[in-house]
């Protein structure tokens, strides 16, 4: 189903968070002396992105999707997700994740991103009316707008490096 526009801001945040997932998952194995640099980029992304998503969900999306009984235990699931993920954020922002916890920090971003896309929003976007969907964007646009709105380049440490090819 096509992305209804007022949950494009949190889809775009979670494109940046996916592609994080995504070059974590790709690095691995991750080296203990490399795991330090994706520690910062990590602190990086909650400070300036996911830490207000989460938020936004929480004061604005969540107790919308609340008004439907059907959505009720899901959003308990996210919400749990929310805390479990806000445990292993603030390991990482201390580095006292490893190379093993940071791949499975990264699978357990992604499979909650891909729990709001699929069903979470899939589900609002069938219950709502296109006037109620635009309000809900108003607000949402309004909780995040201290967040970054550009996707965050990788730092040195984290960029994927191709490996040497001679041509002849």
């Amino acid at each position: 189903m096509l992305r209804d526009q007022s949950l494009i801001p949190l889809s775009r945040q979670h494109q940046h968070a996916l592609a994080l997932c995504v070059r974590i998952d790709r690095a691995s194995p991750i080296g203990e002396s490399n795991v330090a640099g994706w520690l910062t980029e990590i602190t990086q992304l909650f400070q300036t992105e996911i830490g207000i998503h989460f938020a936004a969900e929480e004061q604005v999306l969540f107790p919308v999707a609340r008004r439907f009984n059907e959505l009720h235990s899901l959003i308990e699931e996210l919400l749990a997700d929310h805390v479990d993920l806000r445990e292993v954020l603030a390991k990482a922002e201390a580095h006292e994740l490893s190379a093993a916890d940071l791949s499975g920090a990264a699978h357990r971003l992604s499979a909650h991103i891909r729990k709001e896309e699929r069903h979470l929003f899939e589900r609002l976007q069938e219950l709502m009316n296109p006037e109620e969907l635009a309000q809900l964007g108003k607000e949402l646009d309004n909780a995040l707008k201290d967040a970054t709105q550009a996707c965050t380049l990788p730092a040195k440490a984290t960029r994927a490096h191709p490996p040497n090819r001679h041509f002849s």
